[in-house]
């Protein structure tokens, strides 16, 4: 039974979802007004790889996730290139849809933009506000948190905490500096939407809040995204949405750790980073791949070219073992009807231990390591064997690796 860790009980916990066969999954999503960097990279990944892996026990996973194509950062992107924002916002999502097919992610079900919920994010901005948790000042439209009392459940910090600890916009139209925008009134010049409240356009975390509500329903599985995202923007979606349904917004909120430059987290905003398309032009998306899944998908992980680089030789291991197998094939069969001193099911019990207990991938690939040296220590002492072996050992490969 596969247990995960839950950033808002901080235990981990029995996986049960909603629907016996189904799981629904929302990740956020790039905001695009760059390539995205490499420790963009590793939530994307380790998100695939948790898809993957339910997949893997049976369920039919529906994936989403969102792509913020009008925020601050694409307006001021599209002043400094001088070109429209809708433009900034074309090329930088078709960079991402390139770097992500090359990274070997799997395709979500559904990448909802912001642009295309724009009256979806009204009307639940209307309820809010007829549900007195939000308030309008001369257009541009606030969250009220003291309205919400369970504020802070997920970044499990009182009110008062985050009042004084948190870094917020100094804004004298706020009733506290923790409120948050709902609506932006438009500025000159900017791309702008009609609203109740005036001409402007939605903030950041009501997009997420409107767009897994349309396309998940009011309470759905796992949320998951890096751990810059849980306060404010995910603590900020849990007050959206469950002020607006009085229902609980998701069972289960999952996390992905840091990736570091010389113990500094990377981040565009610091200048310590590398983007996925760079990091690609030198090292395979398997290699890549590979490092992340041998640090647990929590922790941090120091990214380096030395690791990448012995990433990449202990890659070499798997292709060396795909290369033997290739002159053979055949129908696959259980191991024990082949080769009853190989046992299969003991790589699978092991491989699947190792995961459900919160995706450890660390382990889970030191039995692929096991399961390559063990396969090639059995072809090397043993000549002719059965063709169906070398069938069921592509499967495990192609189930697990």
């Amino acid at each position: 039974m596969l247990s995960i860790y839950n950033t808002l009980t901080r235990k981990k916990e029995e996986f049960i979802p909603i629907s016996p066969d189904e799981v629904r999954m929302y990740v956020c999503g790039p905001t695009v007004y760059d390539y995205f960097h490499i420790g963009n990279a590793r939530s994307f990944i380790m998100a695939d790889v948790l898809r993957k892996y339910l997949e893997y026990k049976g369920y039919n996973v529906k994936y989403i996730m969102n792509l913020t194509d009008i925020d601050d950062r694409i307006i001021k992107k599209s002043i400094e290139e001088k070109i429209e924002a809708k433009l900034v916002a074309e090329k930088y999502t078709k960079a991402f849809f390139d770097d992500i097919e090359k990274l070997k992610v799997k395709q979500a079900d559904v990448y909802p933009k912001a642009t295309d919920h724009v009256q979806e994010i009204v009307d639940f901005i209307k309820q809010l506000e007829e549900k007195s948790f939000a308030y309008n000042v001369d257009g541009n439209v606030f969250y009220d948190v003291s309205k919400f009392h369970d504020y802070g459940k997920l970044s499990g910090k009182k009110l008062v905490e985050l009042e004084a600890g948190a870094r917020v916009d100094v804004n004298e139209e706020k009733k506290n500096p923790l409120d948050f925008a709902l609506w932006k009134k438009a500025k000159e010049g900017e791309p702008f939407w009609e609203s109740p409240w005036g001409k402007g356009r939605p903030g950041w975390h009501i997009e997420c809040s409107a767009m897994s509500g349309k396309h998940l329903g009011e309470t759905f599985d796992i949320h998951a995204g890096g751990n810059d995202l849980i306060f404010p923007h995910h603590e900020n979606e849990i007050a959206q949405s469950e002020a607006a349904t009085k229902k609980k917004f998701v069972n289960y909120w999952i996390h992905f750790g840091f990736l570091n430059i010389n113990n500094e987290k990377m981040s565009k905003s610091l200048g310590n980073f590398f983007t996925a398309r760079d990091v690609l032009k030198l090292y395979s998306a398997e290699s890549i791949r590979l490092l992340f899944s041998q640090t647990h998908y929590r922790g941090p992980l120091e990214f380096s070219d030395e690791l990448l680089e012995s990433s990449q030789k202990g890659l070499e291991k798997f292709e060396n073992l795909i290369e033997k197998l290739n002159p053979h094939s055949s129908s696959p069969l259980k191991g024990e009807e082949i080769n009853p001193n190989f046992g299969f099911d003991k790589y699978y019990k092991d491989f699947e231990t190792a995961m459900n207990d919160d995706l450890n991938t660390p382990q889970a690939v030191a039995v692929l390591f096991d399961f390559v040296r063990d396969v090639n220590k059995a072809i090397a002492e043993k000549e002719n064997l059965p063709s169906e072996f070398y069938s069921n050992v592509k499967e495990f490969l192609s189930k697990t690796a």
